[in-house]
């Protein structure tokens, strides 16, 4: 017996560590379904790459957490409506916001998932939405939002060092990286509900634009000379028991590399479907650059100069 339970332990030292990994995340024997919605292309080669990025997440959730099945929806609402929704217990939207934001036409068709719980994640541009409707059903889904003419979006390098006791914190070091990183967000009266998971101090630099709807305003000048600390990601729970998540990070595709930065996503996307997230977070094996370069939108710069002078030959 002894010599049985000695095979036992010196095979387990063997096992694959992707296998390791998600044993030792797959917590809950409950099945999770995640819908990804990604939005068209938008900028060029290396950011706003919404289906590649959707793609690259969903393939490490599924692979540290396989209790998880997840879907990938490409370049926009999907074609057979709602029902392509239908039990998702969170859904994960990255996409161009403000006017063109893919939810705004579909506000009334979402928000029964979200009164039965549905969990709703917003990433980058697709935090913003215009004030009124849209808006506020974002407060409400989400805990807040990008409104133009009261938030800004510069680009910084936003440095993180400490978190809030809570579930997407877990297993999340301290970091620091460059993105397009929005803060001064509207968010519910009081905070009633919210969590801020990412904050920092914004440098003066980052609003050395002119005001404009996206650039500065008199609210946000003097809330950073203030010293305010700012939240650039937040989690958010409803009446009635559902969840939101809102990270204005994104921007950039190969920040999906950052451990940290790739973590707090995966937690939160496993916290929105009331799954539990492990006690070191998801642990996921960072992306090679291959993986990184794969599904983008836009050809290489390189790759499309060839493309080009190809042609002309």
């Amino acid at each position: 017996m002894r010599m049985l339970s000695l095979i036992c332990f010196l095979t387990s030292l063997m096992l694959p560590m992707s296998q390791v990994r998600a044993e030792s995340n797959a917590n809950s024997s409950d099945r999770k379904k995640v819908v990804f919605i990604s939005g068209p292309p938008s900028h060029g080669y290396g950011a706003h790459e919404h289906y590649a990025g959707s793609l690259l997440l969903a393939n490490t959730l599924k692979e540290a957490m396989p209790n998880f099945d997840v879907e990938v929806i490409k370049h926009g609402w999907p074609s057979e409506g709602v029902k392509a929704l239908e039990g998702a217990d969170t859904i994960v939207v990255y996409c161009d916001g403000g006017g063109r934001h893919l939810l705004n036409p579909h506000i009334d068709e979402l928000d029964p998932l979200m009164k039965k719980g549905v969990g709703l994640v917003c990433v980058h541009y697709g935090v913003e939405t215009p004030a009124g409707k849209t808006g506020d059903a974002f407060l409400d889904w989400i805990g807040g939002y990008f409104e133009a003419g009261w938030s800004v979006n510069p680009h910084w390098v936003a440095k993180y060092e400490t978190f809030p006791d809570h579930p997407i914190s877990r297993g999340v070091k301290p970091f620091a990286i460059n993105d397009e990183w929005y803060y001064h967000m509207r968010f519910r009266d009081g905070m009633k509900g919210v969590t801020p998971i990412l904050s920092a101090l914004p440098p003066e630099d980052t609003l050395r634009r002119p005001d404009g709807p996206h650039s500065g305003n008199p609210a946000v000048r003097k809330a950073v000379a203030n010293k305010e600390v700012q939240h650039m990601a937040w989690a958010a729970e409803r009446d009635g028991g559902g969840r939101g998540f809102g990270f204005t990070g994104g921007h950039f595709h190969w920040n999906w590399g950052d451990e940290n930065f790739r973590k707090v996503m995966l937690n939160a996307i496993v916290w929105t479907a009331h799954g539990e997230v492990p006690e070191h977070g998801v642990t996921t094996s960072n992306p090679s650059q291959d993986e990184l370069e794969a599904n983008q939108d836009e050809p290489k710069p390189a790759a499309k100069a060839d493309a080009k002078t190809k042609k002309k030959v």
